[in-house]
């Protein structure tokens, strides 16, 4: 197959470029050194984020793309649509909870607030005394590795897939593969997360590990992906340790918990100072958790950027190169919408929202 379009990275934002560059009509060449990423490392929550309009914009029409797809995946992807409840453990959290659903609501996102009985009855394990919630019932999970490959078995003949590392992108745009060969296309997609800095070493990304750990079966402890109001903050401090609450069901019954992260390291070893930390913030909510048995823990690297946003578009400078890195911790979440955004950009369509937010070229002169 002579490709119109070759994407570097298998990953669920490189399937997703594949899949919607496969649906506008190009073919596609996938080239993925099956590294292992944060694919495969997170929780693979679809989570609508409103810190800014951008986050928001990015991962709402998103959502509504994984609505959408959800019907035809199938089972293996574990799709559910369980929602997610933003914990307040105060009032000050709940007037935030309270500001958040002002700002969904705006932006056509159903939310409800449920106070401190209303949550009780809707998660009897969390602990007493906390404010309340914020329901978002749109929010859901997915298995991201197993979505990853159906979206790229959709596109048929379009879409080829070879198991190869990409070890240079030279001047013109070709490809210098770890074999010696080479590989060319009209278009480039770098979609590798992490380990595009390797190719682009100019990328503004850094990473930041987080830990996780998941649990043995045990069916309706959880109904909701729980979250912490806090967590926001957390997610976006640009230095320094941190953990926040975040605990989802688990179609098989069992319960992943989050979250930490790190900067400074790409140690991927479990340390456990910072798995204690990140677990002992789950039990000041679930602490029934203290009597459950724990099955595995890990450790992944997000691809941060500064301002927390994924560049999405044409490289200013690399001929033939398109971007679609640094999604950080909401690469599952906000693959569709950035590989919709990337296609419209790729073959001169409208997108459906501003490609401005993202564009590289303002974070990669200031890099």
């Amino acid at each position: 197959m002579n490709a119109d379009v070759i994407v570097i990275g298998a990953g669920i934002v490189g399937a997703a470029c594949a899949h919607a560059l496969a649906q506008a009509g190009r073919r596609v060449l996938v080239l993925d050194a099956r590294i292992g990423g944060a694919t495969g490392a997170g929780m693979g929550h679809l989570v609508v984020m409103d810190d800014n309009p951008a986050e928001l914009a990015l991962s709402r029409h998103s959502i509504a793309q994984w609505r959408a797809l959800a019907p035809r995946m199938g089972e293996d992807c574990a799709y559910r649509a369980c929602g997610t409840l933003w914990i307040a453990a105060n009032q000050d959290e709940m007037a935030e909870a309270e500001r958040k659903r002002q700002r969904l609501h705006a932006h056509g996102v159903e939310s409800r607030l449920l106070d401190a009985p209303a949550l009780a009855r809707a998660e009897p394990a969390l602990r007493k005394g906390l404010a309340g919630a914020l329901e978002v019932p749109g929010d859901g999970i997915l298995y991201a590795p197993n979505a990853a490959r159906w979206l790229l078995a959709q596109g048929g003949a379009s879409i080829r897939v070879e198991h190869a590392k990409v070890d240079a992108i030279e001047d013109d745009g070709t490809l210098r593969l770890a074999d010696r060969s080479r590989r060319s296309a009209p278009q480039i997609v770098l979609a590798s997360g992490i380990e595009a800095t390797a190719l682009c070493p100019e990328l503004p990304i850094r990473p930041k590990k987080g830990h996780l750990l998941i649990t043995d079966r045990y069916p309706g402890t959880v109904h909701h992906q729980l979250v912490e109001l806090g967590y926001v903050t957390s997610a976006h401090h640009s230095d320094g340790d941190s953990v926040a609450f975040n605990v989802q069901p688990r179609p098989t019954g069992q319960l992943l918990i989050g979250s930490s992260r790190q900067f400074g390291t790409t140690d991927p070893a479990v340390e456990a100072p910072m798995l204690a930390r990140m677990l002992q913030r789950a039990l000041g909510y679930l602490p029934g958790l203290a009597e459950l048995n724990a099955v595995r823990s890990w450790t992944g690297m997000r691809a941060a950027t500064p301002d927390g946003l994924p560049l999405l578009g044409k490289h200013p400078w690399r001929e033939k190169l398109w971007l679609a890195v640094g999604h950080e911790g909401l690469g599952v979440t906000t693959a569709p919408g950035s590989a919709h955004l990337l296609a419209a950009l790729m073959t001169g369509a409208a997108p459906g929202f501003d490609a401005a937010p993202y564009a590289p070229r303002g974070l990669l002169e200031t890099a």
